[in-house]
């Protein structure tokens, strides 16, 4: 029979879960036992997997750059990491970088994100007009300012690839994975005590993570925990191009919101819904017309030889999003300090899934922060209705 204790149990084993799963097993100063409930062992419609598998260091703040930073990091040495029994998945990494666009009323932004990036270390250029229609012909640039574009550091990679490398490593390390899902947790004196299971299983603990993505506010709402998270669809498109000007693209992000970047042999598009609403977190409908009254007309002008296009395949996904700033939020759900949060990633939570779980780890095993300060992104700000905005949001 399984136990029925564990000292630490975390809600939802995709990237986030899994990381933090990943960095308790990893360090030698935690000793206790952990759980990882999932509902999905396929995760085949989880965030993780539907994601569009990218890192960036061009963000506004300095906690989102740091986390980011040690995510390349993490990546560059992930083989090592994760290895077992001499294998490890094949991330698949193409150091392609961000090319942020910005028309006069941006730049003053994008001047100001680059000065923080530069101070934390990320290598990132600042274009004028001229130098970046100089280095991106096949751009039309007359109505921009300019760009930036991370030189190392930024670029894609297989998220799945990056997930399963983190579970398997857990798993290795002493990890206990179930399959099953959280129905309810029960709260006396501002305490998780356990958690119920839909099996009819029931688990005591000491600490709840809950790292269940578009789910969150679920899980939340059990211990009595108002967070403004919801599931947000974002359709994904791939296509070709009958003459492309270029085939490696870096993630071009247009001014209009509106993305594209090279996924060999094709490209990928995508864009923030015109009508960016909550849906049901089992709501995984492409909403074609996207493609062909928002994207295609900036992708056509912005990059005049997509003005013919084929759009090979699509899908979609969700953004775990918080409606406060599009911030993550991170740490003891006050009052109830037991339950840990690792939610509201609005589109961030793989780049940032190492540095989060290491930093959840850290409270678990210290009871506080020893690598990057998340205290920003505390629940305190959700309470206090203050957002911690971040300007940089795709």
């Amino acid at each position: 029979m399984p136990a029925d204790r564990f000292d630490t149990i975390i809600v939802g084993g995709a990237v986030i879960g899994s990381a933090v799963a990943y960095f308790l097993s990893e360090n030698p100063d935690y000793t206790g036992t952990v759980l990882v409930v999932e509902p999905d062992p396929t995760y085949a419609l989880s965030s993780t997997t539907l994601s569009c598998a990218s890192i960036r260091h061009q963000f506004s703040n300095p906690v989102n750059v740091e986390l980011s930073l040690f995510g390349t990091q993490f990546l560059n040495d992930f083989n090592d990491l994760v290895e077992v029994g001499g294998e490890s998945p094949d991330l698949c990494y193409r150091d392609t970088g961000y090319l942020f666009l910005a028309p006069e009323s941006g730049w003053a932004t994008l001047e100001a994100n680059h000065q923080i990036q530069s101070a934390c270390g990320a290598d990132i250029t600042l274009m004028d007009r001229e130098q970046l229609g100089q280095r991106f012909p096949y751009l039309a640039v007359d109505d921009l300012s300019g760009g930036s574009i991370g030189v190392s550091g930024e670029g894609t990679f297989d998220a799945f690839a990056l997930m399963w490398g983190l579970r398997q490593r857990a798993r290795h390390n002493g990890v206990d994975y179930t399959t099953d899902r959280v129905v309810d947790l029960q709260v006396e004196d501002n305490r998780v005590l356990a958690v119920q299971l839909e099996s009819g299983r029931t688990v005591r603990c000491s600490h709840v993570v809950n790292a269940a993505g578009p789910r969150s506010a679920t899980i939340a709402d059990m211990a009595g925990i108002p967070l403004p998270v919801e599931a947000r669809n974002r359709s994904v498109f791939v296509f070709d191009a009958a003459e492309p000007a270029e085939r490696n693209l870096p993630m071009i992000v247009d001014p209009s919101g509106v993305y594209v970047r090279s996924e060999p042999p094709y490209f990928l598009a995508g864009a923030p819904p015109t009508d960016d609403v909550a849906v049901d977190a089992d709501d995984l409908t492409v909403v074609h017309e996207e493609f062909e009254d928002l994207i295609w007309p900036v992708l056509a002008e912005r990059i005049p030889s997509f003005d013919r296009l084929r759009v090979t395949h699509s899908w979609a996904g969700h953004y775990a999003y918080n409606v406060i700033d599009q911030n993550a939020v991170v740490g003891p759900a006050h009052p109830v300090e037991n339950l840990i949060l690792a939610n509201g990633f609005s589109g961030h939570g793989l780049q940032q899934a190492p540095g989060v779980g290491r930093a959840v780890a850290e409270l678990l095993t210290y009871g506080e922060y020893t690598s990057i300060d998340l205290s920003q992104l505390g629940y305190a700000r959700i309470a206090a209705g203050k957002p911690f905005q971040e300007s940089a949001i795709i």
